[in-house]
């Protein structure tokens, strides 16, 4: 009697066990496909916040240092689609735009970094090297814009700081908008790290 109650015993916690996987599994599908969807939606957001921040950040240097506007994204976009603007201030309206689209994209690697249950100043020097490390290689790969090692150290101090301004806009704006999401999903890894150590545990224990 006592060793047929084990077997059942063990079959019925087998069978719990397999259906707790099993809506595990559907939960978790459901559960990253939303949360994918509103890390993406909100580094939109947190990307066009980027972008308006340091666009501003840009018409105030240009007017101290008397720089003219640039026109190297329309140079990209004619490089990469082989297309012409019809006139000098055409192509400088088309950089206007093509700068607020990409930077908003940008916003989109926040998110993922976000998503990966990173935040603040950590997330924000990621961001960084990922988006100034992007362009450094690849407008001169579109030969739109000279290397780096060729440029003057001002010239790549000012892009910098340009760039920190976009990152650090971008970032608290996300933070901001996620508030506590981001420490989800910090303590979404540590359960199921608990879970994977309670699930040795048992097996051990059997």
């Amino acid at each position: 009697m006592k060793k047929r109650k084990r077997f059942w015993k063990r079959i019925l916690r087998k069978t719990i066990t397999q259906l707790e996987k099993f809506i595990m599994k559907k939960y978790k599908k459901q559960n990253a496909f939303a949360s994918l969807g509103t890390a993406i939606g909100v580094g939109l957001i947190a990307g066009l916040a980027g972008t308006i921040t340091m666009t501003l950040c840009q018409m105030a240097e240009m007017k101290v240092t008397g720089r003219k506007p640039s026109i190297t994204p329309a140079n990209a976009v004619r490089e990469v689609l082989d297309v012409e603007p019809v006139t000098p201030g055409k192509a400088e309206e088309v950089s206007n735009e093509v700068h607020v689209a990409y930077g908003t994209s940008l916003g989109i690697i926040r998110g993922l970094i976000g998503l990966g249950g990173l935040k603040g100043m950590l997330a924000n020097c990621l961001h960084l090297i990922t988006i100034w490390g992007g362009k450094i290689l690849m407008l001169p790969s579109l030969r739109v814009a000279a290397p780096v090692t060729h440029q003057k150290a001002k010239a790549i101090t000012t892009d910098i700081v340009h760039h920190l301004v976009y990152v650090t806009t971008a970032g608290c704006v996300y933070d901001a908008i996620m508030g506590d999401k981001n420490n989800h999903v910090i303590e979404a890894k540590n359960e199921k790290e608990l879970k994977s150590t309670k699930g040795k545990k048992r097996k051990n224990n059997y």
